[in-house]
């Protein structure tokens, strides 16, 4: 169900290095399974993870081991700061990480009380003092990019949003 008169489902909305940002309406709405030319499965239409996904695909030639998964299961909490997710083939990062976030990183939401399967983002712009995300899927009323505050105190980088778990990075 689409709630916002200004944009159809599927309508493009936004894009990061030639990958496109989608609108989907409802925030549980689903337009069925995308698959990649070769069978990768890349997602539900228009949700956050099949952008994530796509983007992680199409600008980073890289393909997740376990392509399947909520927004949430992209963070395993018992991996430790700077180790490999071995599901997802890249490193991660707690919210409060001796790494700075940078460009090109998966952002991971924890779920909430109205959304219980989380959310993710891609990290497209760093200073010193806040990130910019791009996302699908925010809501029919939501936008297709945010900025947080970024905070380093006592060696470690802190993105300021509760509901932020940590970030991913493709191996360089």
């Amino acid at each position: 169900m689409n709630f916002n008169p200004n944009f159809q489902v599927g309508q493009k909305i936004d894009s990061l290095n030639g990958v496109f940002v989608y609108f989907n309406g409802g925030v549980g709405n689903v337009e069925g399974r995308q698959l990649s030319p070769d069978g990768y499965n890349i997602g539900l239409k228009y949700q956050c993870v099949e952008f994530v996904k796509r983007y992680y695909y199409e600008a980073l030639n890289h393909k997740m081991p376990d392509s399947y998964g909520h927004a949430k299961d992209f963070f395993d909490s018992t991996i430790a700061d700077g180790q490999l997710n071995k599901t997802r083939n890249l490193i991660q990062f707690t919210n409060g990480s001796k790494s700075k976030p940078k460009v090109n990183d998966l952002l991971v939401y924890a779920p909430t009380l109205l959304n219980k399967y989380g959310h993710v983002s891609i990290i497209s712009k760093v200073t010193e003092k806040d990130i910019e995300i791009i996302q699908q899927n925010p809501g029919p009323f939501g936008d297709s990019r945010e900025t947080y505050k970024l905070e380093f105190a006592h060696g470690t980088w802190h993105i300021i949003n509760d509901g932020i778990l940590g970030w991913l990075r493709q191996q360089e």
